[in-house]
């Protein structure tokens, strides 16, 4: 804020926004408000605020206007006070809304990618397959268990390592088709069920070894955190979301 002027200039800002100032008023506030960024900002906080006062003559207690009498009568100090108020707040709030989803939309395009390679690796210049974040911890973590389900065929290894929090699980999974949306889920050996994380696979699969493209031909990494300890869980199940089990693993 610039200037040293007196609290009741700041105060202003309402009433001349709403046009209820006389003349000296008016032109006293706006010597104020070409040395004060407060009331500047405050004013274009307001700006647009006049429909608002169509709404009074709707007020309990405004009565019946006279005849020729303005519906859009100046509202006193007090009740213009209690309006600028209530449309701060509620802008604030609005723009408290605003923050919070642009913050989230810019989540989700910091995440987006990062989910994508982490589940199925990325390309470099070169077009080979790099490693993502999920296949990159898979290949340095030590406790694995593999399995394969007579029927689906399907091949799971899941790689555990304990954390403070629970368990780090990554899976690779094998000799599976799309389209298909599919979870892993831990089992404890209390019965209870934690999904550790979820994916989708395309239309070609993954791990594919008879697949015509490299893409199909590559196994899909995933992973993801339960809340149970490794000795708590009793196996882990890839689960389609229609409920179909194409592998379990035992812990």
């Amino acid at each position: 804020m610039e200037g040293s002027s007196a609290p009741n200039e700041h105060e202003t800002v309402g009433a001349y926004a709403l046009g209820i100032l006389d003349d000296a008023e008016a032109t006293a506030f706006e010597a104020h408000l070409a040395t004060c960024e407060w009331c500047a900002q405050q004013l274009d906080e307001l700006a647009g605020m006049e429909p608002m006062l169509a709404a009074l003559a709707d007020l309990p207690g405004a009565g019946t206007p006279a005849i020729g009498e303005s519906l859009s009568a100046k509202p006193s100090p007090r009740l213009a006070e209690k309006l600028v108020d209530e449309v701060s707040e509620r802008r604030a709030v609005k723009r408290r809304r605003s923050f919070y989803l642009v913050a989230a939309a810019a989540a989700l395009i910091i995440g987006g990618p990062l989910t994508v390679l982490a589940a199925t690796g990325g390309s470099d210049d070169s077009g080979n397959m790099a490693a993502g974040p999920a296949q990159t911890a898979f290949q340095t973590m030590t406790d694995k268990k593999s399995a394969t389900d007579p029927t689906t065929h399907v091949t799971a290894t899941v790689a555990v390592e304990k954390k403070a929090w629970g368990t780090h699980a990554v899976l690779q999974l094998k000799n599976v088709t799309g389209p298909e949306k599919c979870s892993l889920i831990a089992v404890g050996k209390n019965g209870e069920r934690e999904t550790v994380t979820s994916w989708s696979v395309p239309n070609w699969g993954y791990g594919l070894p008879n697949a015509k493209t490299e893409e199909a031909k590559n196994p899909l990494y995933v992973h993801g955190g339960a809340a149970f300890t490794p000795n708590e869980i009793d196996h882990f199940e890839v689960m389609t979301f229609d409920g179909k089990r194409l592998v379990e693993v035992d812990s």
